[in-house]
Order: structure tokens, then sequence, then C-alpha cells
């Protein structure tokens, strides 16, 4: 940006600068932009009233400090223009910059409006190559976020991710600090990605026939009435929603995508769907355990597919379109998440934190049975617990079925029952070790 200043051509010391001379450059700037400065000659630059004297002036060649000048942007961009706010919500640039623009603007904006230009700032790392490296051509390690997504010449080597994937990488980082990417994260980031889908399919293919809350001929059950396990799944799904808005509020993108995946693959994928396939697919239609298990599927679905909006657009769009129940919008994309899915309490904690721990030491147990050919499914085995703890027992009796398989069950719900969470034909208590 010119220093718009006249030099007297014989003396160079005086000069011409004054209200005159800078509106009628303020003008033409407006209109042919600082370049005309340089491409026009005095006798244009000069206001009427000074133009018979265009051969006394000569115009200067200062330039304003480069700081100063992106530092006052926020007076010709900001400001100036109705359809945006000052101060602006937010400057984003690059960590190297607190000292540079961030500084520069609030300085100026400071001075002149006794008023910071931003509500707030955010500064970023930057992008190195998978080694640590900053990228160059002359290396041979630039990254192209196209061929990441589109592919490169040979799709064996440089198969097509697309954009989702590429979005699932820059939300997972943590942009506070330099960031690598390469051949092997994006790999591994497209089995997040596939990971997410499945959840997704899993859920989509066990509502086929599912009528939620609302419509007619409804088969959803009443949240009273639905077991402890799917409480508790429902708490989880409210408690982990809340936790993933709160992050993106913050710009904490990689703490929201985190707790996506931990939810999407621990607690859905590995637990509660698991668990969920015997009734889905075993109970007859109507079964008031299979409709219950809908129940919670559909508002994992629309929960699920509401939060990774942001970062998968198109999976969330996908999945959008293929839901075949009413739907509360078009688009994903129009309507936010409801109140409904946010407000569901926290249930049994406790007892199926304890479950799930259970379950993976005899997750355990099962694996070395199998490795050692003693047992093929999970189906063939029985499992018998002990513990010192009186509490931890009494949660666990709660929880014991039936001695054999009868349909209703008799002591639990069915669904609620240890021997159906850990997948096995019988479970039993043991009040000694050495009965174990």
């Amino acid at each position: 940006m010119p220093i718009p200043v006249f030099y007297d051509r014989e003396t160079g010391t005086t000069y011409l600068l004054n209200e005159h001379t800078l509106s009628h450059i303020q003008a033409l700037f407006l209109e042919h932009g600082s370049d005309v400065w340089w491409s026009m000659n005095e006798e244009f630059l000069l206001p009427e009233m000074y133009k018979s004297e265009a051969h006394k002036w000569k115009k200067g060649t200062d330039t304003m400090d480069v700081w100063f000048d992106s530092g006052s942007s926020w007076a010709g961009v900001a400001k100036s223009r109705s359809a945006l706010n000052y101060p602006a919500d937010m400057y984003l640039e690059g960590s190297d910059q607190h000292r540079g623009w961030f500084q520069s603007s609030l300085l100026t904006s400071v001075a002149a409006q006794n008023s910071a230009p931003y509500k707030t700032v955010l500064t970023h790392g930057f992008v190195l190559d998978e080694k640590g490296f900053k990228m160059s051509k002359s290396l041979g390690n630039v990254i192209d976020p196209m061929t990441v997504i589109n592919g490169g010449s040979n799709q064996k080597t440089e198969p097509a991710y697309g954009a989702d994937v590429l979005r699932l990488w820059v939300a997972s980082v943590d942009y506070a600090g330099d960031v690598c990417i390469g051949s092997n994260i994006i790999k591994q980031t497209f089995e997040s990605y596939r990971k997410l889908r499945n959840t997704a399919r899993y859920m989509l293919g066990n509502l086929k026939d599912f009528k939620p809350k609302g419509t007619s001929e409804t088969n959803s059950i009443s949240y009273d009435d639905l077991p402890s396990l799917d409480k508790w799944m429902l708490g989880r799904l409210s408690f982990v929603l809340k936790e993933v808005n709160g992050a993106m509020e913050e710009y904490q993108f990689g703490r929201a995508t985190q707790e996506l995946l931990r939810f999407s693959i621990q607690e859905l994928s590995n637990f509660y769907l698991d668990i969920a396939k015997d009734r889905m697919y075993i109970s007859s239609i109507d079964d008031i355990r299979r409709r219950s298990c809908q129940t919670v599927l559909y508002s994992c679905l629309l929960g699920f597919t509401k939060a990774i909006a942001p970062i998968l657009p198109h999976m969330a769009e996908d999945i959008w379109q293929n839901i075949l129940f009413q739907k509360p919008s078009v688009s994903v994309f129009e309507s936010g998440l409801s109140q409904d899915l946010l407000s569901y309490p926290e249930h049994d904690n406790e007892k199926w934190q304890l479950v799930r721990l259970l379950r993976d030491d005899v997750n355990k147990v099962l694996e070395a049975a199998r490795n050692e050919k003693i047992i093929g499914a999970s189906l063939d085995a029985a499992a018998f617990i002990y513990t010192s703890n009186p509490n931890i027992k009494a949660t666990l009796s709660n929880l014991d079925g039936d001695m054999h398989l009868i349909s209703p069950p008799l002591k639990t719900n069915g669904v609620d029952e240890l021997r159906t969470v850990l997948m096995l034909s019988q479970v039993r208590s043991r009040n000694m070790l050495k009965r174990v």
C-alpha cells in the first residue's frame, strides 16, 4: 500500500499532503484499486485544484509497513460493510501471527476505536509430511489434497479417499501445533471412517420396519418401559452429544472427533450393537425386546448423524437420505439437534460399567479357550464368577437369569441379564473361589 504523498521535485523536502489530496486518492483507490498510484502519473493522481502544478510534484515511492497495512483491514473489510460485523467473530491465522496480523490489528483498532477488532483469536500450526519435514517440491514430499480426494494416476498406490476422509483427518489432529500427513496416516484415518460408516449401516439396516414416536401406528417403546441397558445407552448418547457440542463450541474439533470415535467403536459397535444382535435377529417382529432396541437405535442414529454432519457432511447426508422412516427434515442440515436427544438422563452407569469390565475379562478367557480349540462360538461356553466384594456380588446377582433358556424369561426381562450381555449359554455365581 503506497503512502499517498507528493514531494517537491526541486527540494525533495517540501511535501503535499492534505485533506483534498487524501480525499481524491481515496476515491481513486475505491474505483481503481491501490495499484493506480503506481500505474498513473501525477496529473491523474492530483485533485483538480493542483493539476496545473503537476509538473512541480513527484509522487512518493514509500509504502506503508506491511503489518500496518494488513492490521487496518478491519476498517476496510469488517467495519465498512453492512453485511459484516465489527468486531469480527474470529481472526484465524497461523501461530506466527501473534506478533504480526493479530498484534497490528489489535493496536490499530484500539487506537482508532478503543476496541479490539475481534471477539476471539484462533491460531493453528503448519502441515508437515509424514516424517515431520516441511513440504517442498524439491524434496518431492508435497501432499496434494486433490490427490487424497480423487486419487492419483495409479489408483492402487494412491486410491481416491474422498473429501470426507480428508476432513476427518483435519478434524482429528491437534491443529494448535504442527501436524503431519502422509499415505500411512490417511490409511489410518480411512479405517476410522470405515468404522463410523459400518456403525451407521448396522443401525440403518435394523430400522427398516420401525415407526418412530409421533408417526401413525408407532411401534416405539416409551422411555419408562425400556430395560435398564437401553436407558443406559440413551443416557450415554445424550452425554456424548453434549460433550461433542461443548468441544465444537470451544473449537476443540479433535476432542469432538475422538469422542465420536470412542462412542461409536467402544460403546456402540463393541458393546451395545454386538449384544443387540440376538434380540434383533432372533426375537419375533413385535417382541418388546426387539422394539425397545429399535427405539434406542433410532435415537442413536439421529444423534450420530447430526453429530458427524459438520465433520463428515457427505456421509451424514448419505445416511439421512437412506433413512426409511419419517424424518424431521429433508436434509440433515435443515434441522438442528433435537432437545430430546440431549435430555436423556444417565442411568445405572456404575452397574453397566462393571458389566463392561466383566465382559472384557470374560472375552479374554474365551479368546484363550478358542486358541486352544476348547470352544468355537461364545455360546459353547459357560462362565462361573466369584467375587468377595458384596456390592459387586449384589449387582451381578440382580442380573442372574433363568437356569435354562426359556421364553419368555421369568427372572429377568431378557435384556438386563448377564447371559445375554456376555453372550454365553450360562453364567453362574460361586460363593467360594475353589468352586470356580
